[in-house]
């Protein structure tokens, strides 16, 4: 199950520090459904250690077991350093608010 949702986009709001300063605490993102990044996009995963839980991160590469992802914030990030492969379930295409910007021409 796409933990997404079915619909092709899904709004999302931003929660901690972790993503300063492409994104803040409060703003609210759009998500596309997509499962095949590029590096460097900003993402929507779970973990494997935690599949319940949704986090917004970056793309920093792939191996076997899924996505490395980190935030662009080190010093505030809970990532892949501390909780190991990401699986990707979209890539966050815009910021809605409070100032609409485009992440992503995808």
């Amino acid at each position: 199950m796409n933990p997404l949702g079915w619909l092709p986009y899904r709004r999302i709001r931003v929660r901690g520090p972790s993503m300063v300063p492409t994104l803040k605490d409060g703003d609210v993102v759009l998500a596309r459904n997509r499962r095949n990044p590029r590096t460097g996009d900003v993402v929507v995963v779970t973990w494997v250690t935690r599949p319940g839980q949704l986090s917004i991160k970056r793309a920093a590469g792939r191996d076997d077991l899924g996505w490395h992802v980190v935030g662009d914030n080190d010093l505030a990030s809970t990532d892949s350093r501390d909780l190991g492969p990401a699986q990707v379930h979209g890539v966050v295409v815009a910021r809605l608010w409070p100032q609409p910007r485009i992440l992503s021409s995808r």
